[in-house]
């Protein structure tokens, strides 16, 4: 709050500049490679709901994910989950959490140009953990990312290859994943299609998924986005339904030099 109050008034004493594109990560599980706009802060707020999961009857949660790109080829990223509602497969044991917070960055290794895509880095680490229940994914406490972008034939492509470190108990397992998102243009709208599977150590299962996803620009920095998502596996969550929001501030934290 401190940045922006202070990146706010730097902003009103200079000539104001045209709002950048914002970004979005959201709502794929797949987090592009590419960057937010140096010096802007972006928030990517959305609700889902969940039904029938390992942990769960149903879950409805909200999320949040704020980056700021400090310099040119790093970003610093933090999620969060204020509210989490969930209840068993009865619909009972209703329960109310906030959920879990990590704080990560993202750095990229090489530029996209042409054919050439563009390479990150990512590294998130938990520093709350929360009682609430969660979806098939699991929880993590740290996680680290190489994540591909690129643009071919007018498809827009995001691969990502994690590997996250889960616990429970005090033991210890790693956990592997892989996704890819297939973007698209039609008209004004971009529709998205991505297909995700994360292993379940614990479960000695693996979660398979595919996810459908619509977003609309409302303007350069606002893009408000929908969709759902399907497991396949027996240890996936069988649905999900997701709508929210991406919102580029418009003004520079701190003046260009």
């Amino acid at each position: 709050m401190l940045l922006l109050f202070l990146g706010l008034r730097l902003s009103a004493q200079t000539v104001p500049e045209p709002a950048p594109e914002a970004n979005p990560a959201r709502p794929t599980v797949s987090t592009p490679a590419t960057l937010t706009p140096l010096g802007y802060l972006q928030f990517e707020t959305g609700m889902l709901g969940a039904v029938s999961s390992p942990e769960f009857g149903t879950r409805i949660g909200i999320n949040q994910v704020t980056k700021l790109t400090v310099a040119p080829r790093l970003q610093l990223i933090v999620l969060t989950e204020p509210y989490v509602h969930s209840s068993n497969e009865k619909g009972w044991d209703k329960q109310i959490h906030p959920g879990e917070v990590f704080l990560g960055a993202q750095a990229m290794v090489l530029r996209g140009d042409g054919v050439k895509p563009t390479v990150s880095v990512g590294y998130i680490r938990r520093v709350y953990e929360s009682p609430a229940p969660e979806l098939d994914l699991g929880t993590f406490r740290e996680s680290g990312t190489v994540l591909v972008s690129n643009e071919m034939g007018g498809f827009h492509f995001d691969a990502n290859f994690m590997v996250l470190k889960q616990t429970d108990g005090g033991v210890r397992r790693a956990q592997l994943a892989q996704t890819l998102s297939i973007s698209h243009p039609v008209g004004k709208f971009t529709v998205s299609c991505e297909w995700w599977h994360f292993s379940q150590p614990f479960l000695k299962s693996n979660a398979v998924g595919n996810l459908w996803a619509v977003s609309y620009p409302v303007r350069r920095n606002l893009v408000v986005d929908g969709g759902f998502d399907h497991g396949f596996t027996g240890t996936s969550t069988h649905w999900e339904a997701f709508a929210g929001f991406t919102y580029l501030l418009p003004r520079r934290l701190w003046p260009r030099y």
